[in-house]
């Protein structure tokens, strides 16, 4: 078997799997930029939101950084998988950008 793989067939954000008398391109981790292989492990590089952490990469829990990231007032983080999001806290609607209480 010629390893198909050698040429880098594959997309940046792909990585090639070498088969009998062929090969397929799979899709990195949605932490990598670019990659070597299956996983988290597997990155060139941590794609933005994610920190590499014992050789793997990360999500960054943005709500737990010094510096808060929601800052208006009746709205809490929820941290999402490579980023996060700001909502009104519970009993309070978004009104025009502001929240507001219901």
């Amino acid at each position: 078997d010629v390893d198909r793989c050698a040429a880098s067939p594959c997309k940046d954000h792909q990585y090639c799997l070498n088969t009998d008398g062929s090969f397929s391109c799979k899709a990195c981790d949605a932490s990598c930029v670019g990659c070597t292989g299956e996983g988290s492990e597997k990155c060139k590089t941590c794609a933005s939101g994610y920190v590499k952490e014992d050789e793997k990469c990360t999500d960054i829990d943005e709500c737990n950084l010094p510096e808060k990231v929601c800052t208006k007032e009746n709205q809490d983080c929820i941290n999402t998988s490579g980023s996060y999001k700001c909502a009104c806290s519970e009993g309070f609607e978004d009104k025009d950008g502001t929240c507001v209480q219901t």
